[in-house]
């Protein structure tokens, strides 16, 4: 059977558990400058505190345990430490050529985790997710306020970037590409691009199932590049993913009436893993974990959810008390949709 054929099977017969945020699970550790660095970059001419996915590199174990808390959790899928790992976004960082060692590196690191995990849980049915994230620069929007016309960086470029790390991502071992945390779908569309091109260039290599996230960033129910829910869903269905969900900028509580939107709309499955609620005055998540699993509880009760974990704040507590409270119900029904012709 294919990944594919796998991860559908199980979507199927229940809702499916995703891990938690990596970065708030980093800040517990309350790394410094001298740790991002390691040994290898300690002369590096630029600050690398913040650079999470450098981690990969210099820090392999905190970020294995950290996925190793998720599973244990009851996480049935883990995102790579991946978020900003392509090109364009570690340029901020000027580690451009490290990109395609710090995917590898990250999709390695989590199918070890997974190996461990599985040998003390045989029975268990564990994924991992190669994260490919927004990008720090949008095709869609300009960043000089004067100048809305100009774009920062054009479709071949983002496409490339995403090309290598995918290219990274399926050599280092993910079972699922995971295009999430979109608010620009023009961006999207070219990982999307990237992944068909991939998969046809390395036509031996089996073609791995995708999902899609999006991000709704306020109560307007659009992207921040403008999209309602259904012109972003509509926008990337071409991908034929395996799930279409939404993720960060809102806690479950926000995300409500959007989930069941999109519960309406989908011809695929659908998955949610919002923020622990929304930040504080300090830029920090109060939601309890009870909380959290209460609110997601509602969603799938409605038969909202097929697939279900936690973004900003979220933790391996947050992702236990989730898991515990699907436990509860069924998964959405896949909806009869007349094919278009």
């Amino acid at each position: 059977m294919t990944k594919r054929e796998i991860l559908t099977g199980l979507l199927e017969q229940r809702i499916l558990i995703i891990d938690g945020a990596m970065g708030t699970m980093i800040q517990r550790h309350k790394l410094q400058e001298e740790d991002y660095r390691g040994e290898r970059f300690k002369d590096w001419h630029i600050d690398l505190k913040g650079n999470n996915d450098l981690l990969c590199l210099t820090q392999p174990e905190i970020i294995k345990g950290i996925h190793k808390q998720y599973l244990t959790a009851g996480a049935n899928i883990i995102e790579t430490n991946t978020f900003n790992a392509q090109q364009v976004s570690m340029a901020d960082y000027d580690m451009q050529s490290l990109s395609y060692e710090i995917n590898f590196a990250a999709a390695q690191i989590a199918q070890q985790a997974v190996k461990e995990f599985k040998a003390e849980h045989p029975d268990a049915n564990c994924f991992v997710a190669g994260a490919i994230g927004p990008m720090n620069k949008t095709l869609s929007l300009s960043p000089d306020v004067n100048e809305p016309g100009y774009r920062a960086i054009t479709f071949d470029e983002v496409a490339t970037a995403y090309y290598e790390q995918i290219d990274a991502l399926v050599k280092g071992g993910a079972d699922i590409l995971l295009i999430e945390t979109i608010f620009d779908t023009l961006n999207a569309k070219a990982a999307i691009f990237a992944i068909e091109k991939y998969f046809r260039d390395y036509s031996e290599i089996e073609k791995l199932p995708v999902m899609i996230s999006g991000t709704i960033t306020d109560a307007s129910g659009r992207t921040l590049s403008g999209q309602t829910l259904e012109a972003f869903y509509i926008s990337v269905m071409h991908a034929n993913p395996v799930s279409i969900g939404l993720n960060c900028a809102l806690g479950a509580e926000q995300m409500r009436p959007h989930i069941a939107e999109l519960s309406e709309l989908a011809a695929c499955f659908v998955s949610a893993y919002p923020n622990a609620g929304l930040p504080n005055a300090m830029g920090e998540y109060d939601e309890t974990p009870e909380q959290t699993a209460a609110i997601v509880g509602q969603f799938a009760a409605d038969g909202w959810l097929n697939l279900v974990g936690g973004c900003c704040g979220t933790t391996p507590e947050h992702i236990a008390a989730i898991a515990q409270e699907m436990k509860k119900y069924e998964a959405r029904h896949l909806p009869e949709v007349a094919e278009i012709i």
